[in-house]
């Protein structure tokens, strides 16, 4: 079994593992969530990313009672959890209730993407003063932030007793976020990459990534997959990881990246490739919605 670094996160200095395991899968499957993440435990991954809106978090709580019942595990404490408040959720009276369904690991509503002109701009300071009570009240750990832009990151900080530990964004080789990596070091966020290999099976991914010509080149000289040289490549970033694929020997070959590392020559030409957000979140931006442009949904960052 693989064993997979881990880091520090934030001020706790909470031990997390820095690659991770996504369940989210389109369409949806309780009984294959279940069984791949059963696998992903067998194979070594501790730390697994849920959210309300993928529905796996509890075929996520059913894996970790069988890996338990199977002794693939001696404690739920060896496994690092991640989940999301979902969309609807984004409201300061509701998060302490969203965070005790989480904890008890009932099935959430799968992707409800709201019309445009439903969509209204978060109160970021109510929203998290009651995150920050969840953690005060010890029913999480570590609270943090997902696809938070530099300029909605200060905005949170200006009001925050606790500072967001992690900020969950797209990152890969072909959209290496270099302004919001170093801010967030700054900081002293950990950025956590989702969709590290272009999200191909997600409503949102492609195969960018897979079929770059740069990224088989380098694969091909090094005797890696594409997956492994761009999963190296952003672990070698300094940030933690969250990348699915069910396949198990796949499982395995994404654990395969810590024996080895990319040349100074290889990380240029990967410096060099050109730069494309894939994640954009079109169904937010209309003339009715408060965002009347991808520019002003992502502050610039794109």
């Amino acid at each position: 079994m693989v064993s997979i670094p881990v880091s520090s996160l934030g001020p706790s200095e909470l031990k997390f593992p820095l690659l991770g395991f996504g369940t989210a899968q389109f369409p949806f499957s309780a009984e294959a969530v279940k069984e791949s993440i059963i696998n992903a435990i067998e194979v070594g991954y501790r730390h697994f990313d849920t959210a309300q809106i993928y529905e796996s978090e509890k075929p996520l709580g059913d894996a970790i009672a069988d890996a338990l019942e199977r002794g693939l595990i001696k404690s739920r404490d060896e496994l690092f959890i991640t989940s999301k408040l979902s969309p609807g959720s984004g409201h300061s009276h509701l998060v302490l209730p969203a965070l005790q369904q989480t904890l008890n690991l009932k099935p959430g509503t799968h992707f409800p993407f709201k019309p445009a002109e439903d969509i209204v701009i978060m109160d970021i300071e109510s929203v998290w003063k009651a995150m920050e009570e969840c953690q005060i009240l010890g029913l999480t750990k570590s609270i943090g932030v997902s696809n938070f832009t530099c300029r909605k990151i200060e905005k949170l900080l200006v009001s925050a007793r606790i500072p967001p530990a992690v900020n969950q964004v797209e990152m890969n080789p072909l959209w290496q976020q270099k302004k919001l990596r170093k801010f967030c070091e700054e900081k002293g966020i950990q950025i956590t990459a989702f969709s590290p290999l272009g999200g191909k099976g997600t409503i949102w991914g492609s195969n960018r990534v897979l079929e770059c010509e740069v990224l088989k080149e380098i694969a091909s000289a090094k005797g890696k997959t594409v997956a492994q040289v761009s999963l190296r490549w952003v672990y070698e970033q300094g940030v933690s990881i969250v990348v699915k694929s069910f396949n198990k020997e796949r499982m395995k070959e994404n654990l395969e990246i810590f024996e080895w590392e990319l040349s100074k020559e290889e990380l240029q030409k990967i410096n060099q490739i050109p730069q494309e957000r894939v994640a954009l979140a079109e169904m937010y931006v209309s003339d009715e919605s408060p965002y009347k442009s991808l520019m002003e949904l992502w502050d610039g960052e794109l």
